[in-house]
């Protein structure tokens, strides 16, 4: 399986590239970068882009969404159900600085559930619904990675703010990790929303929000 991630730049945010290397078909996970990053990757790579799925519907993982969905003619899959919908005015989070509340911007093709796959060709992916960070939160876990979104990050874990953001529960979050992420097997490669790639065993021993 071949996987590139292309590092956020306004939003600090990754963006996963994930294909079979037979047949060169693929999904993108988290459009979250400038769409013309994506699109000169795939055609780096030569490849066909069959879904677009997202971890979760924060402004910074899909921010390219409709360019992209629009650009290869794909479906898109996500957390429909239980994604809190958007408020009418932003959130000030600090003077200077507000958030607007997220939504998806239109309901997705294929609402994925926990225990789903996501398969595309011999690329199985199966889902994980991690809420915490947020209640539609997912990670998707197969062939030795998973990617986790904001759930769970290198040394760290999503936030977790309770009455600022719709859905944000950090005793739920912490659940999620220990009883969906860390029964995966140490050697799983972690491919995480923000920052540097990780694995299962390192975040058991090293993350220090895992053991506070």
């Amino acid at each position: 399986m071949l996987v590139r991630m292309l590092a956020g730049d306004s939003f600090a945010a990754n963006c996963y590239i994930v294909a079979s290397e037979a047949t060169r078909r693929g999904l993108i996970i988290d459009p979250g970068v400038q769409a013309e990053r994506i699109m000169e990757t795939v055609a780096e790579l030569n490849l066909s882009i069959s879904c677009i799925a997202l971890t979760h519907a924060h402004i910074d993982h899909f921010s390219a969404l409709d360019i992209i969905r629009k650009t290869y003619n794909a479906p898109f899959a996500a957390c429909g159900g239980d994604a809190p919908q958007t408020s009418p005015q932003p959130r000030l989070i600090i003077p200077g600085l507000t958030f607007t509340p997220y939504q998806l911007p239109f309901p997705p093709d294929r609402v994925l559930k926990d225990g789903d796959v996501l398969t595309i060709d011999d690329i199985q992916l199966t889902i994980l619904h991690t809420p915490g960070h947020s209640s539609d939160s997912l990670c998707f876990w197969g062939h030795g990675v998973v990617f986790s979104g904001d759930t769970l990050l290198r040394r760290t874990i999503g936030a977790a703010l309770p009455g600022l953001f719709s859905g944000h529960d950090h005793r739920q979050l912490r659940d999620s990790i220990q009883h969906k992420l860390l029964s995966l097997p140490d050697d799983t490669i972690v491919y995480p929303g923000h920052g540097a790639a990780t694995t299962i065993g390192e975040e058991r021993r090293l993350n220090p929000m895992l053991h506070s």
